[in-house]
């Protein structure tokens, strides 16, 4: 997918998860009867900062009691689509009200939880350490890193300050994945999903983007997968993986033509669509009943071994191994 398209279709999301209405499984009350719980975002490079910012202080969830106060600006020092729509965003989440600060030092001192948003996945394990060791909940967003080494340290760090933190893309809350997940279909026996997978050459290849399609193929297979298969072409990718108990799923990677993120999921009662992307509203609510509970919705096991899947896609990548057909 050329980098223009995936621009189009970022803001595409964007207009959607600002019109998607969502309810919160919470009881509300007047915000003038609460002490207002106060967010702070780290990475003004992503247009999930203005979206989330929207949702939570002026869109479907503003009577849950929190409000995004203030603001870091900096993450990624090189990824030209991130430096490119940084500005706006600044523009965006001050007309909101939101504090723009110069470090995130200062942004700890002024906030209770933190969604760390840069865009790129390579400075979070160091922005991340700040938060973890001001003890704030922590939600981060997709990549969680650049790769498996750096995910594992960000839980292990977090896990000697008990602190919970948790990292989702936003399909994970797509409403039919819930309900395959729930037990709609029974056992999910297999499944099939396609996405848009731009590579970011400082990324493993498929924590850039395609992360979305992976992260709903785990949701509604669990974990367990042990064996990994790729085929790949500049233009498109198939990756297959196969759990301990047989059943496969696959991830068609898109980076030319018509593009979307869904599938369908296989089950022992029936078949279900899955998707497509329908506004970032769900996860936003699910990360602020994370803030409420203190239990992380997705364990670190599971987005460990999503990102094991992906590294061993880019070991098969790497060794180019194939058959020709003579």
């Amino acid at each position: 997918m050329k980098k223009t398209n995936r621009r189009i279709f970022i803001q595409q999301l964007g207009i959607v998860g600002a019109s998607t209405s969502v309810f919160s499984l919470k009881p509300t009350r007047s915000l003038a009867s609460q002490k207002i719980k106060k967010i702070g975002i780290i990475g003004l490079d992503t247009s999930h900062s203005e979206m989330f910012s929207k949702d939570i202080n002026e869109g479907s969830l503003k009577d849950r009691g929190y409000r995004v106060v203030a603001a870091f600006p900096h993450g990624s020092k090189d990824i030209p689509s991130a430096l490119g729509m940084k500005q706006g965003i600044i523009d965006a989440v001050k007309k909101m009200g939101i504090e723009i600060v110069d470090s995130i030092d200062s942004l700890l001192k002024k906030v209770d939880y933190v969604l760390l948003e840069s865009n790129d996945g390579r400075v979070h394990y160091e922005q991340a350490e700040k938060v973890i060791k001001a003890k704030k909940p922590l939600f981060i967003d997709k990549p969680m890193a650049e790769n498996l080494e750096k995910v594992r340290a960000i839980f292990e760090l977090a896990a000697q300050n008990n602190v919970p933190i948790f990292s989702s893309s936003s399909l994970r809350y797509d409403a039919l994945v819930r309900e395959v997940k729930a037990g709609k279909i029974g056992k999910v026996l297999g499944a099939d999903v396609y996405t848009p997978a731009e590579i970011e050459p400082h990324h493993i290849d498929q924590a850039w983007y395609m992360i979305h399609g992976i992260e709903m193929l785990f949701t509604v297979m669990g974990t367990g997968c042990k064996e990994v298969f790729r085929a790949f072409h500049p233009d498109f990718e198939q990756v297959v993986g196969i759990w301990n108990d047989g059943r496969i799923g696959s991830v068609r990677g898109i980076r030319k033509g018509a593009s979307n993120i869904a599938g369908i999921a296989f089950g022992e009662t029936g078949i279900s669509q899955l998707g497509p992307f329908a506004g970032y509203g769900p996860l936003v609510a699910e990360i602020l009943n994370f803030f409420d509970s203190g239990k992380p919705p997705v364990p670190a096991e599971e987005t460990i071994e999503i990102f094991k899947f992906m590294e061993a896609a880019q070991r098969i990548k790497s060794s180019n191994k194939t058959e020709i057909l003579i």
